[in-house]
């Protein structure tokens, strides 16, 4: 089980990893370890997921999810497996996490008197400005 909080968890069976080789360096090892971490979540169809954090998921505009829902997550941080692999497993909790939080509503407001007029003044200062600019041919 991944706890994301207190109440809400992810079991083992939703996540499915393979581990590549990572491009970068690693010496002698590189071409011979698989160290870096593929980590897919299939946010459509998992069970674990209540319905509106599923949309709030499936509604980000990330690279990182297919167009069938699933989450892919690539991490070859480290030269190392096993911290890839919990490299891994930290950023799905953390975009899990995002997408427990309910955003807050936004309440529409009217811009008050003082605001409209003190937007008003400032646009005309800045036409006077721009106006004392213009050479003035009527006063020769």
């Amino acid at each position: 089980m991944i706890r994301i909080d207190a109440n809400f968890q992810i079991p083992e069976n939703e996540l499915s990893e393979s581990f590549v080789r990572a491009s970068g360096p690693g010496g002698q090892n590189v071409n011979k370890v698989a160290s870096a971490v593929e980590l897919r979540f299939d946010v459509a169809q998992s069970p674990s997921l209540s319905e509106p954090v599923r949309a709030r998921l499936l509604a980000r505009r990330d690279r990182r999810l297919t167009a069938g829902g699933v989450l892919v997550i690539q991490a070859n941080r480290f030269r190392d497996q096993a911290k890839n692999r919990e490299d891994a497993r930290t950023r799905l909790i953390e975009i899990v996490r995002t997408a427990l939080h309910v955003p807050k509503k936004r309440v529409a407001t009217k811009p008050t008197r003082a605001s409209q007029e003190r937007r008003i003044a400032s646009k005309k200062k800045r036409a006077q400005h721009k106006r004392g600019r213009s050479k003035s041919w009527d006063h020769e």
